[in-house]
């Protein structure tokens, strides 16, 4: 998932002489990683409440409401997929991207992420870092894990010039791990027979 992409003909500012790019993003890669231990430990070490601090209106319960706003954040990180594809040339389309697909792009992503706060807030207040079996220990994994990704891809995404794959590979990372934990959660949820859909 991006927040921000520089524009295809844009010039990033050179990088401090010395500091090659791929030691600078190797540094923010080990922000993103202690952010995601941090966040395992905490989820790990916290008594779960196994209620939920606050529900949206119209939730009448924790679980249907993390697998609605964890699938609106998939839903807008497909569209960030697709745009980002769009505005560097990667998609057989010969139109060239509107020039408001930057700022769509921008939007998508900032909403995307915001929705996904309630849902790790309360999947590590409420419910806390699980491994009681193969699903649940993959789904606090990809959770964590994504927020080290989005500190690590947002990082690279301001800094002085990258190397050229560090925005793909990052984003990249970022969507696999937004989705490997919508799969382990919310899509999970939507196929168990006899649940409550709000």
């Amino acid at each position: 998932m991006e927040t921000d992409v520089e524009s295809p003909g844009e010039v990033a500012a050179e990088p401090r002489r010395g500091v090659p790019g791929a030691f600078v993003l190797l540094g923010f890669a080990v922000v993103g990683a202690l952010v995601a231990v941090s966040l395992g430990f905490y989820g790990k070490v916290h008594t779960p409440t196994g209620r939920p601090l606050a529900l949206l209106v119209g939730f009448t319960g924790l679980t249907p409401m993390k697998a609605w706003l964890g699938t609106a954040a998939v839903v807008l990180a497909v569209f960030q997929v697709v745009s980002a594809l769009w505005m560097y040339g990667r998609l057989p389309v010969k139109r060239e991207a509107p020039a408001v697909l930057s700022q769509l792009h921008r939007w998508s992503g900032a909403i995307a992420f915001v929705a996904t706060l309630p849902v790790a807030y309360h999947c590590l207040w409420s419910l806390g870092y699980s491994t009681f079996d193969t699903r649940t220990a993959l789904h606090s994994l990809f959770g964590c894990a994504f927020y080290g990704a989005f500190t690590t891809k947002m990082l690279a995404l301001r800094a002085n010039k990258m190397p050229g794959w560090a925005l793909p590979i990052s984003g990249g990372l970022l969507f696999a791990l937004l989705v490997g934990a919508w799969a382990t959660a919310s899509l999970w949820y939507f196929t168990q027979s006899g649940v409550p859909l709000r």
